[in-house]
Parts: structure tokens; C-alpha cells; sequence
């Protein structure tokens, strides 16, 4: 990888990406990055000098097919175009489940997900050390399947293209969801340490990301795994972030830390049951920028549209360097419910928070006793 020369941080991103709909009635409200881009915009982000806002690219095919059967690919761009096909449920999809079918899918699937390979790309060539690509985090894509409201899995497909270049990744998700397309994609690669924080899976879809779910053959060690009880707060997360997630980051020692920056951890979200509030989501994004490696950032899930566009706003402006006020630009009362950047006072009963603590200290102690001996990490 060629050595980051300038001090820039790379939005990816145009209006294309926000104008499709799923359906009516589908809690994936594409809307949601207009938002974040109309906030940054009232905050002056893209004046600021380090920013470098890119026009994303479509996917071309021979990079979707690094991870996607070929036979999937041309299924998606036939429903896309309005041919019916009678297997498409085998596929993932339907006319009212989690993965609708809609017209135009495939185009804004190949957009989101080059935009997510145009980060990558962005940094592995030198011209920034810090990418966002808000559309992209669809991490619950299989090979043959869309599955969680993703149709290609733009994150592994950006990682492969990293590791096309000789890099070595450490993806970290912070997603609600577990992040089980991106785990099973490097389920036996050690070049690849994946790592996901979300609610338990005998809580919340997809069902997966136990403890014990470590990976296999040479990539043993490689996926670590921290699910979280139902109204886990900004404390009680925090601190289990500090203790597996630094030090794994920091002994892995990888050449790009790539991060799903799912916002339906928060506490207002409709689907999940976690309690994070801005404070919670701007301290972890403050993390990922001390530790000083090249940065992809990915977006995610996030289906209160408010919760998302401020969230999205801290992670960039952390990005910059740059801390923006509590006070809303001008105009922002006109598409945000809230009326401030950062969250009022969230209260998570004592005997909550006592249960919750308890139950990720377990976890901690479970994974440094199975994965930090790998690593020569000392408990």
C-alpha cells in the first residue's frame, strides 16, 4: 500500500443512492443518507479542507463475483427488470419479505456496493486515509441469496479488493445485527479478523454470533464474536468494547481497519433492543481514529431515520477532526424529530443496567479465554 500522503477524509456518496424505495411499508429507507448528507452539508463538513467528497461508481461484475455466484448475480438483475421468475424466493426474495422486489434493485445494488470498493480503493492507493461510504454495511448477503434487506455484500466484496492488494483487515461491526455474511465470507482466513458486537442471537435475526463461533482451520483465533442483552447502555458497552475490541485490534496490527457503523444500536430504534445513545456511537468512533490505521468506514443498519443522520454526522466529522456543535444548522428542523446533534439524558433502570453488566462481563471472560490465548494476549 502506498503511503498516505495527504490528510484526507473521503465521503462517497451522491443523491442516486438515496432515491429508491423497497417498498412503501419497509423499515430500509434509503432517505436516510439525503439526511446525513443535508446535516454534514449544514455543518459546513464538505468546506472543511480535509474533506474529499467522490461520486460513486458502480460495481463492476468481476468484482461482484469475488464473493457472489454468477448464477445469483444474473437472477438479481432479472427481477430487476421485471422478469418473473418462480424460484425467486430460493433466492431471498419475495414481493412482501425482508428483500422485496422492486424495479431498478440491481442498479442501486451495483451503486452501494462500488461505493463501498471506491473507499476501499481510495485508500489502498494512497489518496486518503480515512473513506465513508454511508450506503454501503449490507453485511448480511450470502454467495446465492440476499437475506436482512442486502442483496450484495459490499463489504467483503471491498475487502477482497484490499486483500487483492496484499492487505491484511480488521473489520469491526457494530451493527444491532451480527454480521454473519462478513464472518462466514472469512471463516477460515487468518489475513481477515472479523469482528461483531450486536445483540445476542437469541434475540434478534439473524440467530448467529455466538461466543463460540471462533472460526476454523487457519482462521481459528479470527472471528470474535461479543453479543450483548437486550437495553445494554453506553457504559456498560463501552466497557466490553475497551476490553476485547482495543487490545484484538491492536495485537492483529492490520494494514486497514474496516468498520460497519450500523446505527440500530440506538436506543431509539423501531427493530432492536440495544440502548446506545450518540454519546455511546461518538466515543467508539473516536476509538477507531486513535488507533491511527487507514480507515474504511462502512454504513449500516438504522431504521430511525434521525438517529441515523446524526450518528453519520459524528462519525465524519471525527473523521475531520472536527467536533460539531449540539446546535442544528439552519434547516434541519425541516427533516430531523430531534433538536440537538447529540442526545438529551437516556435513564436505563439500575437493576437493567446491573443485569446487562453481568451478562457482557461473561462474554468478556468467554472470549478472552478462548481467543486471547491465540493471539498471545494476556488475561
Amino acid at each position: 500500500m502506498k503511503s498516505n500522503k495527504r490528510n484526507l477524509a473521503a465521503y462517497v456518496y451522491e443523491d442516486r443512492l438515496s432515491r429508491h424505495v423497497l417498498s412503501e411499508q419497509h423499515p430500509m429507507r434509503p432517505v436516510r443518507l439525503r439526511y446525513t448528507n443535508a446535516l454534514l452539508n449544514g455543518y459546513g463538513a464538505f468546506d472543511d479542507p480535509s474533506a474529499l467528497v467522490v461520486n460513486p461508481r458502480p460495481v463492476t461484475r468481476e468484482e461482484l463475483l469475488t464473493f457472489h455466484q454468477e448464477s445469483y448475480v444474473d437472477v438479481v438483475q432479472r427481477l430487476s427488470d421485471g422478469e418473473l421468475i418462480a424460484s425467486a424466493e430460493i433466492f431471498g426474495f419475495s414481493k412482501t419479505g425482508d428483500n422485496p422486489i422492486y424495479e431498478g434493485m440491481y442498479e442501486a445494488a451495483l451503486l452501494s456496493t462500488g461505493a463501498s470498493v471506491q473507499a476501499a480503493e481510495l485508500i489502498a492507493d494512497g489518496v486518503t486515509s480515512r473513506a465513508f461510504a454511508p450506503a454501503g454495511g449490507l453485511h448480511h448477503a450470502a454467495p446465492g441469496h440476499a437475506s436482512g434487506f442486502c442483496i450484495f455484500n459490499d463489504p467483503v466484496i471491498a475487502i477482497n479488493a484490499l486483500r487483492k492488494q496484499g492487505l491484511r483487515v480488521c473489520y469491526v461491526d457494530i451493527d444491532a445485527h451480527h454480521g454473519d455474511g462478513v464472518q462466514n465470507a472469512f471463516y477460515r482466513d487468518a489475513d481477515v479478523m472479523t469482528i461483531s458486537i450486536h445483540e445476542g442471537p437469541r434475540w434478534l435475526f439473524p440467530g448467529s454470533g455466538d461466543v463460540r463461533e471462533t472460526g476454523e482451520g487457519y482462521g481459528k483465533g479470527f472471528s470474535v464474536n461479543l453479543p450483548l442483552l437486550p437495553y445494554t447502555s453506553d457504559d456498560v458497552y463501552m466497557a466490553a468494547f475497551d476490553e476485547i475490541v482495543l487490545p484484538l485490534i491492536r495485537t492483529f496490527n492490520p494494514d486497514v481497519l474496516a468498520t460497519q457503523l450500523g446505527t440500530d444500536a440506538h436506543v431509539y430504534d423501531p427493530l432492536t433492543q440495544l440502548a446506545l445513545t450518540t454519546y455511546g456511537y461518538e466515543a467508539m468512533f473516536e476509538r477507531f481514529e486513535a488507533l491511527r490505521y487507514p480507515w474504511l468506514a462502512f454504513g449500516g443498519g438504522g431504521y430511525d431515520l434521525d438517529a441515523v443522520a446524526r450518528c453519520w454526522t459524528l462519525a465524519y466529522g471525527v473523521m475531520l477532526g472536527r467536533r460539531w456543535p449540539d446546535v442544528l444548522p439552519l434547516g434541519a428542523e425541516s427533516f430531523l424529530e430531534s433538536d440537538a446533534l447529540r442526545d438529551g439524558v437516556v435513564t436505563v433502570e439500575d437493576e437493567m443496567i446491573i443485569r446487562t453488566a453481568a451478562w457482557a462481563d461473561q462474554r468478556v471472560q468467554e472470549i478472552k479465554k478462548l481467543i486471547f490465548p491465540l493471539h498471545g494476549i494476556a488475561t
